[in-house]
């Protein structure tokens, strides 16, 4: 297949807040019981109807590249940032510490050739202002949050990164295949994410402005931003 037919999607987070399950869950639409800790990475890939139902609707492949969250191996992760076509942000709603870190994730996905010693990756909110890689923030375990009766709404304060990044956000429950039934609002952001790093990944070669139509072009989209032993 062209390397257009396809686009690299990266899923990063702490250790332990379910980037393997999420990722399972989207490419198999079933939940994975036990998953065992990412090692390095590992890659599974689902396929996506890009413009689905359109007259152009067209298959793509979807690189869902499942990063281990473990601090260890931070100097050697750089290798699996090249190419990035979108990026998926992964925290824990139960651990409130996760979330503040996903900036910090965003931060090495975008320096991964300036990792700086001692702080690692430092955070700086307006790299993001011409960042085009388009971003989704996932929060994950809502079961548990629900649960421990965690009012979800209350990490806005701690951290904005998806405002500031013009990401969309959806939380969910990896165990449960109806948080990403078709047609729920989690599939409708998720579908519009793979989308809008299609049409990124594309640019102006197969997906030209004249024929976005009804479509957030990439410039349009400026301010929205091997195997395995695996899940975290």
């Amino acid at each position: 297949m062209a390397a257009i037919d396809k686009v690299k999607v990266v899923v990063v987070g702490d250790s332990g807040v379910g980037k393997t399950s999420l990722v399972h869950l989207i490419c198999h639409n079933e939940p994975q019981s036990n998953p065992s800790a990412t090692i390095g990475c590992s890659v599974e890939v689902k396929l996506h109807e890009y413009r689905a139902g359109l007259p152009n609707e067209k298959t793509y492949f979807v690189e869902l590249w499942d990063i281990g969250g473990s601090a260890s191996h931070q100097n050697s992760r750089s290798i699996f940032y090249n190419s990035v076509n979108g990026i998926i942000l992964v925290h824990d709603l139960t651990n409130r510490k996760s979330h503040q870190n996903i900036r910090k994730w965003l931060a090495e996905v975008l320096n991964r050739d300036s990792s700086q010693k001692g702080n690692g990756y430092e955070f700086d909110p307006e790299q993001f202002a011409g960042n085009q890689i388009p971003i989704l923030v996932v929060g994950s375990k809502a079961d548990l949050a629900q649960s421990l009766r965690e009012d979800t709404r209350t990490y806005d304060k701690y951290s904005s990164i998806a405002e500031e990044c013009g990401a969309d956000e959806l939380n969910l429950d990896c165990m449960q295949v109806k948080y990403l039934a078709p047609a729920t609002t989690n599939a409708v952001k998720l579908t519009k994410f793979f989308d809008r790093t299609i049409e990124r990944r594309a640019g102006n070669q197969e997906v030209g402005e004249e024929d976005l139509e009804g479509h957030i072009s990439p410039n349009q989209d400026r301010r929205r931003f091997w195997k395995n032993s695996h899940v975290d």
